[in-house]
C-alpha cells in the first residue's frame, strides 16, 4: 500500500468533464527513500504537486479556449496536469514537465482516466540544463512563484527554451513573487499583460489571481 491518500474528482472545464486523481489533501508526505528530497523537494512541499490548486484550475479554464493550432506547447510545473489534459484533448502539440519524482506517475493515471494517448513529458528542474528539450512556442504554468527567489530560475527556464516569437502565460496566485521573474522576462524582449480571473469566488490567498501573459516579437529576442 502506498504512504498517502488519493481521490478522484471530476472537473468541467470548457464544456467537458476532466477526472483528475490527486492527493486528499497537502497535509501528506511520503517520500521513504528520499527520493523527492534528493530531486529539491523538500518534506514542507512534497504534496504541492498533487493537489489542484485554484490557478491549475484557471489555467485549464484558459486552455480550453486559446488557439493553439500549430504551437509547440510545454507546461511547466505541471503536477496532476490537468492543463495538459486539456490541450491533449484539444489535439495541442503539448508536452508536460515537473521536476517532482512523482508527477509523471499521476499524469499517466489521469491519461488513462480520461482515455488520451499518452503526452510527452520531461523531469525539468528549472536550474538545469535540458539539452533534449528544444524550444517552445508557448510555455504555461500554475502558481509557480509561491516561493521568494524561484523568478530567477524559472525566468532563466524560459529564456532557454522559448522561440524567437513566443509567449508565456502564469495563472499566478498574486502571492507577491512576481516582479523578479517579470523584470528578467523584460530583459529578454517580453512584454507583459495580465488579466485577473477567480475561481469560486476567490484565489487564496487574499486579492484573487491573475492570468499574466507575456509575448515577444522575433525582433525583440535577446540570446539567453
Amino acid at each position: 500500500m502506498p504512504g498517502y491518500a488519493v481521490e478522484t474528482l471530476t472537473h468541467h472545464i470548457g464544456g467537458l468533464d476532466y477526472q483528475v486523481r490527486g492527493l486528499t489533501d497537502r497535509l501528506q508526505h511520503h517520500d521513504p527513500k528520499g527520493t523527492a528530497e534528493l530531486a529539491g523537494v523538500p518534506p514542507s512541499s512534497w504534496s504541492h504537486f498533487g493537489v489542484l490548486w485554484p490557478a491549475g484550475l484557471a489555467l485549464a479554464q484558459a486552455m480550453s479556449v486559446l488557439p493553439v493550432k500549430g504551437l509547440r506547447i510545454l507546461e511547466m510545473g505541471c503536477g496532476l496536469g490537468l492543463a495538459s489534459l486539456v490541450l491533449k484533448r484539444r489535439g495541442a502539440d503539448i508536452t508536460a514537465s515537473d521536476h517532482h519524482p512523482m508527477a509523471e506517475g499521476f499524469l499517466r493515471q489521469n491519461e488513462s482516466l480520461n482515455r488520451l494517448k499518452p503526452i510527452a513529458f520531461h523531469c525539468a528542474p528549472w536550474d538545469a540544463l535540458h539539452d533534449s528539450l528544444g524550444r517552445f512556442d508557448l510555455l504555461i504554468g500554475a502558481d509557480l512563484l509561491y516561493e521568494r527567489g524561484q523568478g530567477p530560475a524559472l525566468g532563466a527556464f524560459v529564456g532557454r527554451h522559448t522561440q524567437p516569437v513566443a509567449r508565456v502565460m502564469l495563472a499566478d496566485a498574486g502571492r507577491g513573487y512576481s516582479a523578479a521573474f517579470t523584470e528578467i522576462l523584460k530583459r529578454l524582449g517580453f512584454g507583459k499583460c495580465e488579466q485577473r480571473v477567480w475561481s469560486t469566488g476567490h484565489w487564496p490567498p487574499g486579492r484573487g489571481g491573475k492570468i499574466l501573459t507575456f509575448g515577444r516579437a522575433a525582433d525583440e529576442a535577446t540570446p539567453a
